[in-house]
């Protein structure tokens, strides 16, 4: 592991319990019951801790959407070809893809990093940190070197780090990259032991021979790769894919500078899985946006011990159910900021006392 990459996950601090504390007190003396918000009270709880103010506003907010191709897409595991990853990039560079739709009535930003995309791309608002032209297919050997992955991680918390100079403070997990269920299904069973007949989902739509074929993909890739369970950059490395490793360096980036990082599904989940393996403290900083309709999120996300904010059966991916789940994020804030206490509106409090 580099001297970088060590100094990325060293940088990532617990959260702060007393700004955490000033909130929970703060909620108790809002014109409400205790605890009546449920868990948009939870939300701010955790969005104070994050930041370290009992009453965070986030004015620019940022989806990361990592781009990147699969080889393993040659053993027929999507619904769609590899080049749709090339034409889906050119649509959401003009803003047409759902996550512009999404990001745009959120009131946030979508940045588009090319991590990996097996072509030449070229547009004035791509970021480009290409590592390669895509990776290897992972059922016949690694997916690429360990270097590579570790490039690929710093490229994403890289791409954090000059959004947070920017002004950006919270950041929403995306992706693009035709075969990245398949690949991320790798990388959760070999982090967590779980098996890939549970884990495996029908990611872009296949059907069943689809499903079957994919579930034996997976196995295949893990037993001719034999990646260790213990080691998030050989997980990465043998069965990941570039946006994967990148996702995990927008979580580690984040997590570094105490912003919020909100993950979308299957795919920001896996990566999430590889970033706690680096650096266990990150996960305080993760936010579950949705539970997705892809099969083994839900398994993911009880690993990650994180509770989604919305249920919507989406598993479209590019950062969607994370743009949505903003619109809570922003409520929690404005519950923070704006309603008023029982001494300013002179309301009696649960004790029967007036307050004036």
């Amino acid at each position: 592991m580099s001297k970088k990459l060590r100094q990325l996950m060293d940088r990532i601090a617990q959260p702060n319990e007393a700004a955490a504390l000033a909130a929970s007190a703060h909620l108790d003396q809002l014109t409400k019951p205790p605890g009546s918000l449920g868990k948009l009270e939870n939300l701010a709880i955790r969005l104070a801790g994050i930041t370290g103010t009992a009453k965070p506003e986030f004015n620019r907010k940022t989806v990361m959407v990592m781009a990147a191709d699969h080889g393993v897409c040659e053993e027929g595991v999507s619904a769609f070809p590899a080049e749709v990853t090339q034409q889906m990039l050119y649509n959401m560079l003009s803003g047409g893809a759902a996550i512009n739709v999404l990001a745009r009535h959120a009131g946030a930003d979508v940045k588009v990093v090319d991590v990996g995309v097996n072509a030449e791309v070229t547009h004035p608002d791509l970021v480009d940190r290409k590592v390669r032209m895509g990776t290897s297919n992972m059922a016949k050997g690694p997916a690429m070197l360990r270097t590579e992955a570790e490039q690929a991680i710093l490229a994403g918390a890289e791409a954090v780090a000059e959004a947070f100079e920017a002004g950006e403070r919270l950041f929403v997990t995306g992706e693009l990259g035709i075969g990245n269920t398949t690949a991320s299904a790798a990388v959760v069973c070999a982090l967590t032991g779980l098996e890939p007949e549970v884990i495996v989902g029908r990611g872009t739509g296949v059907d069943a021979a689809g499903l079957a074929r994919k579930i034996a993909v997976v196995c295949r890739a893990l037993d001719v790769n034999q990646p260790d369970g213990n080691d998030a950059l050989d997980v990465l490395a043998k069965v990941g894919g570039l946006e994967i490793a990148a996702l995990t360096g927008v979580i580690l980036g984040a997590a570094a500078h105490r912003c919020p990082v909100v993950l979308d599904g299957f795919i920001s989940s896996a990566a999430a899985l590889a970033a706690r393996a680096l650096a266990p403290a990150s996960t305080a900083y993760m936010l579950a946006s949705h539970a997705s309709d892809e099969r083994g999120h839900a398994a993911v996300l009880r690993q990650l011990q994180l509770e989604p904010m919305l249920h919507l059966d989406m598993r479209l991916g590019e950062g969607t159910g994370g743009a949505l789940s903003l619109h809570l994020i922003d409520a929690a804030c404005r519950i923070m900021r704006e309603m008023s206490t029982f001494a300013d509106a002179g309301v009696s409090d649960g004790q029967g006392a007036a307050q004036r």
